[in-house]
């Protein structure tokens, strides 16, 4: 992201905008000039022009003051750069026959200054003169009313609309938004359709809609020796392209790389966890004098700079300590005091291995100090302050504590016989608990144990078989009414039993509407099985590929959901579950759907704990599916949360796509290479499953796309958090559903980002 305030008010206020990827506000200054003086933007500052020349260009005839400073708010993803800030090329007002006026506020609610700008082409003004802010909607740029009414349109109907200019450098990075809006009523017979090219490339096909205002433009900067936008009408088109105002802004780069972007990640998902009202936004270390508040940064040569201080003291705080702090791994200083958290202090604290302070002292949390936080402190390597939580204690001394307030009176009003009384009743009950336990000892106390008998009885001799995999066959059982699905183990299955093992381990501590839910087991002799909640309609694979008796074709909405429902259970195992846990098997034929196609996650009979002993990953056997498994831990054997990302990746790319993960009969075997080669040409519907035949929306299309492409990056660190993939699979199904409502999502809902690996691949915003 990139820093857009500094362009408007230029060096009077440099220094209050120079903050990289601050998007705050614009900023209007009212200065002390004549009622009759104007002023407009310049690449330098603000030029004062008077026909009484009291102020000129230049040439100082008096001295300016400033009276007032107005800001207009900004939304911070409007204006959007990869890195750098952004300085005014052009921004013109199209089609307008008033030569002499340049609008800004208040036409413009953000005090842009729209010109009118000569392309030297031969173009025709089209102006309709009732278009007014209200009939245009809620366009996320919010250009004028003024300036959408009127447009132009090549002189020759069949001419190219183009719009070009030369760089001063070759290397200068440009970022352009064409602002489009049908201002003339069609008849029936008319059509109006036309590509966008630039440099001869096809970027873009467009359409524009009667009053519906929408912005088109690219999520990377655009650089050559010349720069051409060309906008060609199609085949199937009528009429001439049409164009109503354009934004060109130059890249002015920072010598300062941008934050870590696991450093990123990780302050953004607390700062959504705990709603921090502070203004944070941009990057959160760049420029260095103008960080976030209650931030501190490393700034290593040649390397991102890395936050380690986070003070969120008196912050309104309240819940748990969140496990994204641990994503801040280069952490020194932590400050969280004079808050209302409460729960446990957790162990994941101890991972922070360069952590020095840390204060805790003023909230509610409970239970006792993790004794790896105590050993260290009593080091000397970290300065633990913990003070002043009354539900609070130290490591080995909360049964003293119980004892000095509860014991004592107790021991006081009681008789010594009625004491020991109690404690052979504990005694009795605990060795009774050990001799039921069976005899590997590993298993937990069940959730409800089922002797063989009744799972022969519940499964009518194991009569109806609805599924098989290497674990074992699944059949369909009854629990009184209620249908159930019973996995049991198969002798011949290789590691069998320790999957067995680790799926009753772990089901028996999750629980989240994502994940299938475990409603006992058996575990007598050799017969050994896993009862779950039955899951009507099959796995997500078998409707994807028809093959399921019940199977249906899935509109994008239901895609979409089903995406967000498979990401949730993820999320919730690596930010839900103290420690995270990795599932190590995601696919397509592990989401299984309910009688309301809700997608639950299953088979957690190879996850892995992560430690909680300061590794972020897990050295281990490579274990998964061969297309689904990613190729940094193939490779490594380094276990991470970012594998799991990665194959809920590929899963998304089926979900999206309808194509096998790895074809046998193409040169680019793997999905994701098949994927790339149509971003390549731009062609989302080349993408998207073809039996849906175009009945999806474009825009959440491109941003599932988007998505699923970040997760299958090569580079785990550049990989999103699960909590950011659920955030914007969030957003996408808004888009989806607001196109399943017959309503154009360009006008209801803020735009999307396609951050994609081409060029030329366009970001449609939406209105």
């Amino acid at each position: 992201m990139g820093m857009f305030g500094s362009f408007l008010v230029g060096f009077l206020v440099l220094a209050v905008l120079a903050k990289a990827q601050d998007q705050s506000g614009f900023i209007s200054i009212d200065c002390g000039v004549p009622a009759d003086v104007n002023y407009t933007e310049s690449a330098t500052g603000i030029d004062y022009i008077s026909d009484a020349n009291f102020i000129t260009t230049g040439v100082s005839h008096g001295t300016p003051f400033i009276s007032s400073i107005e800001i207009r708010t900004l939304k911070n993803d409007t204006y959007v750069t990869q890195s750098g800030s952004l300085q005014s090329y052009r921004r013109c007002d199209l089609g307008t026959d008033t030569t002499d006026k340049a609008y800004r506020y208040k036409y413009d609610d953000y005090d842009r200054f729209w010109d009118v700008c000569d392309f030297n082409q031969d173009w025709i003004s089209v102006v309709n003169e009732s278009i007014t802010a209200d009939s245009l909607g809620q366009n996320h740029f919010k250009p004028p009313a003024v300036v959408m009414r009127t447009a132009v349109t090549p002189a020759n109907a069949s001419a190219p609309l183009i719009i070009s200019w030369d760089p001063e450098d070759e290397n200068d990075q440009f970022y352009v938004y064409f602002h489009f809006t049908e201002i003339q009523v069609l008849a029936a017979n008319q059509t109006r359709e036309f590509n966008i090219m630039f440099n001869d490339i096809l970027w873009y096909k467009e359409s524009p809609r009667y009053l519906f205002v929408y912005t088109i433009y690219g999520k990377s900067a655009f650089s050559g020796k010349k720069f051409k936008f060309s906008l060609e009408m199609t085949k199937n088109s009528t009429l001439p392209p049409i164009i109503s105002a354009i934004e060109i802004y130059k890249v002015i780069d920072f010598q300062q790389l941008n934050t870590f972007q696991g450093d990123v990640d990780a302050i953004t998902s607390i700062k959504s966890v705990y709603e921090v009202t502070r203004d944070w936004q941009g990057d959160p270390c760049g420029p260095a004098a103008y960080l976030w508040h209650g931030l501190d940064c490393s700034y290593p040569v040649n390397d991102f700079p890395r936050i380690t201080t986070l003070n969120l003291s008196s912050s309104g705080l309240s819940g748990k300590i969140d496990p994204s702090i641990t994503k801040l791994t280069m952490l020194e200083k932590l400050d969280l005091s004079n808050n209302k958290l409460n729960d446990e202090v957790p162990d994941f604290l101890s991972q922070l291995q360069h952590l020095k302070i840390l204060n805790l002292e003023n909230n509610n949390l409970s239970g006792s100090t993790p004794s790896s936080l105590i050993e260290k402190s009593k080091k000397g390597s970290l300065l633990l302050s913990v003070g002043q939580n009354p539900y609070l204690c130290e490591s080995g001394q909360c049964n003293q504590k119980k004892n000095n307030n509860i014991v004592t009176p107790l021991v006081a009003s009681i008789s010594g016989i009625l004491i020991l009384l109690v404690v052979v009743a504990i005694l009795w009950w605990t060795l009774k608990r050990r001799k039921s336990r069976e005899e590997d000892g590993s298993l937990p106390p069940p959730r409800k144990q089922y002797p063989y008998s009744d799972v022969l009885k519940s499964t009518n001799n194991f009569n109806t078989i609805i599924g098989k995999g290497g674990f074992g066959t699944v059949y369909l059982g009854y629990i009184g009414d209620t249908p159930v699905a019973v996995k049991m183990l198969s002798s011949t299955s290789v590691r069998g039993y320790q999957q067995f093992q680790a799926e009753v381990k772990l089901l028996m501590r999750v629980h989240h509407k994502n994940l299938t839910s475990l409603i006992g087991y058996c575990n007598e002799e050799t017969n050994k099985g896993l009862l779950y909640e039955y899951m009507p309609n099959g796995n997500l694979q078998e409707h994807l590929s028809g093959k399921h008796s019940k199977s249906k074709l899935l509109s994008w909405e239901d895609r979409l959901r089903i995406a967000l429902d498979a990401a949730s259970g993820l999320e919730y195992l690596q930010n839900g579950c103290k420690p995270s846990i990795i599932h190590r098997d995601v696919k397509s034929t592990n989401i299984l759907l309910n009688e309301h196609f809700q997608a639950k996650l299953s088979d957690f009979g190879l996850s892995k704990i992560i430690p909680t002993d300061g590794g972020f990953h897990v050295s281990t056997v490579v274990a998964g599916t061969f297309g689904y498994l990613d190729p940094h831990y193939s490779i490594s054997n380094r276990l991470t949360e970012k594998s799991d990302v990665y194959s809920f990746g590929v899963v998304l790319l089926e979900i999206i796509t309808n194509q096998p993960v790895i074809s046998r009969t193409q040169d680019k075997g793997h999905i994701s290479e098949r994927v790339n080669s149509w971003i390549e040409k731009g062609n989302i519907k080349g993408i998207v499953d073809s039996r849906l035949e175009g009945s999806f929306d474009i825009h959440s299309a491109w941003k599932a796309v988007e998505i699923a492409m970040a997760c299958v990056s090569l580079i785990p660190n550049e990989r999103p958090m699960m909590s950011v993939i659920v955030v914007e699979l969030k957003e996408a199904l808004a888009l989806a559903r607001t196109y399943g409502r017959g309503v154009d999502p360009r006008y209801s809902v803020e735009p999307v980002s396609v951050n994609l690996d081409t060029a030329f691949m366009p970001l449609a915003s939406l209105a």
